[in-house]
């Protein structure tokens, strides 16, 4: 009897220091095989900052017949911006677009037609949109307000688009030599109002394309290169 509880007692040593190194071995293997943290990056500097185009997106939303949201996009357009996070409301941006690039996924033909022809952007006689910001409002420690003309169909009218700053730092070594910053913006206005009245629906109904055009901007920003040794000071 006193052989057999010895028996079972070495037993149970041996099972928990079997297990205690399978948790001591798995810890380590986890750690060997974790992802290197990221380094610390120092804030991005004042100074011109270009738009990356393979990061930007340009979406207008309109409504078809009351039946649908119709989302597009242009697929060309350029933005350059002055901008120094420590003064966010002294931003300013100019922002051009190619009126020929609005893609109409799948549609017919004749679609594309009117909507480049006359009775909507006209592209041959106006072929470019310009959006140009003149104050910036900060709403919130990253929330803005950007108000600015659109120059659209050969008019020119203010708009107000509501911002917010997403962040950015002074590049990213080996992997992002210039510095980054990110932006969200919205805003709308009525095609009407830039002399682009064909198809709006008549008042009380839904039967058309809608007169008010929702725009949705996501976007960054390249700027200035990363200084020598450009970590987190």
């Amino acid at each position: 009897m006193k052989v057999k509880t010895i028996r079972m007692v070495s037993s149970l040593i041996v099972g928990c220091t079997l297990a205690l190194l399978s948790v001591v071995g798995g810890s380590a293997s986890a750690a060997e095989s974790a992802p290197p943290a990221m380094p610390a990056l120092a804030a991005a500097p004042a100074g011109q900052y270009q738009l990356d185009k393979s990061h930007a997106s340009l979406l207008l939303c309109v409504s078809h017949l009351g039946f649908s949201t119709y989302t597009t996009r242009f697929s060309r357009f350029d933005a350059e911006l002055t901008f120094d996070p420590a003064k966010p409301a002294a931003a300013r941006v100019v922002t051009t677009i190619d009126a020929k690039s609005l893609e109409l996924d799948d549609a017919p033909p004749q679609c594309n037609g009117i909507v480049q022809g006359p009775q909507f952007l006209d592209s041959a006689k106006f072929p470019k949109i310009v959006f140009r910001s003149q104050s910036v409002r900060m709403t919130g420690e990253k929330s803005m307000e950007i108000s600015g003309t659109l120059d659209l169909h050969g008019v020119t009218r203010p708009i107000v688009l509501t911002g917010t700053f997403n962040g950015g730092y002074a590049g990213m070594p080996n992997m992002d030599p210039h510095a980054r910053v990110g932006f969200s913006a919205h805003g709308s206005f009525k095609r009407s109002d830039f002399g682009m009245t064909s198809y709006v629906p008549a008042p009380g109904t839904t039967m058309g394309v809608g007169d008010l055009i929702d725009v949705s901007i996501e976007a960054e920003f390249t700027g200035p290169p990363l200084a020598a040794g450009g970590a987190a000071h």
